[in-house]
């Protein structure tokens, strides 16, 4: 499995980024999928997953804010996220996973929000 995230780049406060992950060499529909950040000088933390029936999860910081959604036809996840802040600023990573198998991780694409 490989995973290629692109998307991310740099953006005054306020604005919007969408970060795509696409899959390769799996069965994509039966995974969960996952965006994570990793900020410098802190832990890599959880952003948003979506299960392979659709369901969500979001840190608390970013709800309302960010969107994870999926397409199966197209092996890819995406993180649309909108009124970016400054905080926000770091690599977001996806990861693909199922019980027993994985997780396979992406190469990160660097998210920069200026103030």
């Amino acid at each position: 499995v490989q995973l290629q995230a692109c998307g991310g780049g740099l953006v005054q406060a306020g604005g919007s980024l969408r970060l795509s992950c696409t899959a390769s060499g799996s069965v994509f529909s039966i995974y969960s999928m996952g965006w994570y950040r990793q900020a410098p000088g802190k832990q890599r933390e959880l952003v948003a997953d979506i299960t392979s029936g659709g369901m969500t999860n979001y840190l608390d910081s970013v709800k309302g804010r960010y969107t994870i959604s999926r397409d199966n036809a197209k092996k890819t996840v995406y993180l649309q996220m909108n009124n970016l802040k400054p905080e926000d600023t770091a690599v977001y990573y996806c990861k693909m996973w199922r019980w027993g198998f994985g997780p396979f991780w992406g190469q990160g694409t660097q998210v920069t929000v200026s103030s």
